[in-house]
Parts: structure tokens; sequence; C-alpha cells
């Protein structure tokens, strides 16, 4: 353990904080962490978190999520500027006025999403939970925001939903194409293709499995292959590596990194306990409206 690492263990003990940490930043920052996961496992980590703080290594809608969900608590971010750029790939007037147009509507809302989209939606999902949650809704009619790319493989499972997709996408999946991964599989023939489902459908076809990140690592763990070809951001690569450390993987073209959640530091981390001022702030009505579909998912996804 690095002299960085000994600290934030032992200031984060002393200040009684959650270190919570996605699969998508530096593997040095998720070893110090006390719960790496996807957004759906930290969402309920923040739920049940018992000490007075919560730190968010991640992008800023994860720390607004977690400061929803836990409106007394204390809620960090080791960088303030680290941003999703799907999550405000979507506006608030365009969904009223859909709703105003379609009857017998929900408004679907990606968890990676800001605040205020989340206030204008009925109900949150995650990648893992999408699908479940998705086809549990009375509504013939779906609105799903921000992501297109996720709205267009949830809806590929079920027909009997009439979609209205809106035009955002993760720019890290988006830029993995069918090429990419055709010119991977040429090169490791033996290998399982991996897929997240905010890849397009092009690239979702070539795939032997689609899944959430987490979904990602259970398959690794529980294929008989030994070979994998990763369609999502690197930084799950410590955590299969980790699992399967006598199996290979290999990203499916060069650069799948989120600038967004490589900000996040173990330096920034130690800084942020440290001064304990990158807190996370919201207007309360606002909170209150973004928590409705919050809490509907958690429950919803049970």
């Amino acid at each position: 353990m690095t002299e960085t690492a000994k600290q934030i263990k032992k200031l984060k003990e002393e200040k009684d904080v959650l270190i919570l940490a996605h699969y998508y930043v530096d593997a040095e920052v998720q070893k110090v962490a006390d719960c790496v996961g996807d957004s759906y496992y930290l969402s309920e980590k923040a739920v049940e978190a018992k000490e007075k703080a919560i730190l968010f290594c991640g992008v800023s809608f994860m720390g607004e999520s977690a400061k929803i969900l836990n409106p007394e608590k204390l809620v960090l971010m080791p960088d303030v500027e680290a941003d999703c750029p799907m999550a405000h790939m979507a506006a608030g007037e365009k969904i009223e006025k859909i709703r105003a147009e379609y009857e017998d509507l929900a408004v679907v809302c990606y968890i990676n999403s800001t605040a205020e989209l989340k206030r204008h939606s009925d109900v949150c999902v995650t990648s893992s939970n999408a699908m479940k949650i998705v086809s549990s809704l009375p509504n013939k009619n779906i609105l799903f925001i921000p992501d297109e790319n996720l709205g267009r493989y949830i809806a590929s499972k079920l027909p009997e939903k009439n979609f209205i997709f809106n035009d955002g996408y993760c720019y890290v999946h988006k830029e993995i194409t069918k090429e990419d991964v055709l010119a991977a599989k040429k090169r490791w023939p033996e290998a399982e293709v991996l897929a997240h489902p905010e890849c397009t459908m092009a690239v979702l076809e070539e795939a032997d499995y689609i899944g959430s990140t987490s979904g990602i690592i259970a398959r690794a763990g529980e294929s008989r292959a030994e070979e994998f070809i990763v369609c999502t951001e690197t930084g799950v690569f410590y955590e299969l590596q980790k699992n399967n450390p006598d199996k290979v993987f290999h990203p499916a073209k060069e650069q799948q990194i989120c600038e967004g959640m490589k900000k996040i530091t173990l330096e920034k981390v130690l800084r942020t306990l440290e001064s304990m001022d990158q807190t996370v702030e919201m207007d309360e009505a606002a909170r209150a409206k973004a928590q409705k579909p919050l809490t509907r998912m958690l429950e919803l996804a049970k």
C-alpha cells in the first residue's frame, strides 16, 4: 500500500467517510474504496450508508444521485469538474412537449443523467435493471432518455412497447465501431466478445454477451473462454484481471477511456478527505422531485 493510500485509509476512518468508486475510475482509486461497482450497486450502497459522509469517486451525476438519496449526509466529490457529457444530452422542455403529445407515456431516465433530467422523469434505470423495470411498467409508450443506444437495445427486446428515442450517447461506447470489433475478432479469433448496451446496435450484433459493467464481470468469470474482447471503458480491466488472473482481456480498440472518470486520482481523494470541502449541494425542491424516479427504480428493481 502506498503512503497516500495509507493516509486515505486513516482519514476515512477518523472522519467516518464511506468511499464509493465506479469500475471506470483508476485502479489505484478502486483499491482504496470501501465499495466498487456499477451505477445500480453504488446507488444501493449510498442508501445503505451508515457513515456520516460519502466520498463518491465517479462523475458528477453519481455524486448528485447520492445526495438526492441521502439529503442529510455530506456528499463529497474528489473532482467537481469530473462530468459525463451524456448526462446533459436531453432537455426538460422537449421531454414535457413529448409528454403532452402521447397518452399512456412513461419517461424512463437512465441514471447517467443530471438531477434536472431526473425531475422530469417517472422512473430511473441503470443498464443492469433497465430491461426488468421497463418490462414491468404498465405504459405502452416509453420515452427513453438520454442514451439512444441503451434505449434501442431495450426496445429490441420489448416489441410490445412503443419507444421514443433521444439522441444522446456515451462517446466512449459510441466510438467503438463494428469495424473495430471485426478487426479484434480477426486478431483474437478464440476470444469471446463482451459488450455494454451503450454500444451501437451494429456492435451489439457482433457480441457474444451484452450486459452492464457488473454483468460483463460476472460473464467473464462464468465463461469457459480464456480470452475476451471487451467493449466498454477499460477501467473495468482491473476487476476483470483481479477476478480472473488466468484469463486475457483485450479492448476492442485503443483509447476506450472516459476522460471524466480518469480525473479522479488518489491525490484528489486524499486532498478531499483532508479538506472535506468538495461538497455536492442541491436545492431542496429540485432534490425532492429528482428523488421520486430514483426511489421508484430501487423499489422496482428489487
